[in-house]
């Protein structure tokens, strides 16, 4: 906030940056050419880890959207989750109760949808609460960043893009319950709640899981989340029967994962969000190999894993059922279509009949075209 003159006469506020491969020397610079706000605005993307500033003696995390992670290539490489307790009976802290826990998701996110699809077959819909936030993300502290990611919403609320383009409304979404943090908490984004657990992880996910009796996210690894909600609330389940995870299928269902995962679920994410025509042409060679792979397997099998519907069926459709209407456009996996997997097209049309009331396209839809103004600036 200070003038040429004064920029020339008075010595820059003590600063401190903690982040690994980025120069002091560099950030001093851009903060004396820029000004500290268009230095947050202009280089926030460019980290790959969380990074904390202290100007003035106060520190923060410098938050970051999934867009942000890359490495110097251009690849996207997306961070790990950073809650990762298992809620279980041996648990010294975190045991199944009915009414203890709330899931927040979006139905547009892949990750979040396979969470709550579990939920709803299984039947804990009474046992774990649930809020859906709007698909359109928004800025979260404009005051303090450009940071925009979930916002919390009713169905009357009509939301523009974070460029202020569009005006977006749809059904679907269920605010946060009014008491969900205490009494005085307002939590208008998924931001405010990972802040209220008093350590701010600067990326802010679904799906994401709350202890309200301990007051913090219990994880947001949506492979944990699954099979939590698969086997550790069968006490209260309506469907306690039912087990999408059966022993004798978990070694099959490893060794699809560990292709499927890289190369299909976050594969079109790394085409999507490749900045470099070499990162953009490893992506989109593994994902189509991979779905080469998964026509083969279901030329001779029902699901996945033979006769048997398992959580590895959860995970790959979520991405599959996303394909045709957004991905291939959206994030140029244009080679072929699922449409145009003969097995895969009617493994999809199957798995919808189980699924349908868990699949939102408006939703889906909404998100991925309004969301990012890098890759759809007027949404």
């Amino acid at each position: 906030g200070l003038s040429d003159d004064q920029q020339k006469k008075k010595s820059l506020p003590t600063t401190h940056l903690r982040q690994k491969g980025v120069r002091k020397e560099s950030i001093i610079r851009s903060l004396r050419v820029f000004g500290f706000a268009s230095w947050c605005a202009t280089t926030s993307r460019a980290f790959q880890t969380t990074t904390t500033l202290t100007t003035t003696g106060v520190t923060r995390t410098m938050a970051r959207d999934t867009l942000a992670e890359g490495d110097k290539e251009g690849r996207f490489v997306r961070s790990a989750a950073t809650f990762r307790e298992i809620i279980s009976k041996d648990h010294p802290t975190f045991k199944p109760e009915t009414g203890r826990y709330h899931l927040v998701i979006s139905w547009a996110c892949p990750w979040a949808n396979r969470v709550a699809t579990v939920r709803h077959l299984k039947g804990l819909e009474k046992v774990i609460g649930m809020s859906v936030v709007h698909p359109t993300w928004q800025k979260t502290k404009p005051e303090l960043d450009s940071h925009a990611g979930w916002a919390f919403a009713t169905e009357e609320d009509t939301f523009q893009s974070p460029a202020g383009f569009g005006a977006f409304q749809v059904k679907g979404v269920v605010p946060l319950p009014a008491a969900f943090l205490g009494d005085d908490a307002k939590c208008k984004t998924v931001r405010d709640v990972y802040v209220a657990t008093g350590n701010d992880p600067g990326k802010y996910t679904v799906p994401l899981l709350w202890d309200t009796k301990e007051g913090t996210v219990v994880n947001n690894e949506s492979s944990d989340l699954i099979v939590m909600l698969n086997e550790a609330f069968n006490d209260f389940a309506e469907n306690p029967t039912l087990d999408l995870n059966p022993p004798e299928t978990r070694d099959l269902q490893k060794e699809l994962n560990d292709f499927i995962y890289p190369n299909i679920n976050n594969g079109v994410y790394r085409s999507g969000f490749a900045k470099t025509q070499l990162a953009y042409d490893e992506a989109v060679t593994d994902l189509y190999a991979s779905l080469d792979k998964v026509e083969a397997i279901l030329d001779t099998k029902k699901y996945l894993c033979g006769d048997v519907f398992t959580l590895a069926d959860i995970r790959l459709f979520m991405t599959l059922v996303r394909f045709d209407e957004v991905y291939v456009v959206y994030f140029k996996t244009n080679k072929k279509k699922v449409a145009e997997y003969p097995n895969i097209h009617n493994y999809c049309r199957e798995l919808y009949q189980k699924l349908e009331p868990v699949i939102h396209m408006d939703h889906i839809k909404t998100h991925y075209f309004t969301s990012h103004p890098t890759l759809n600036h007027y949404a």
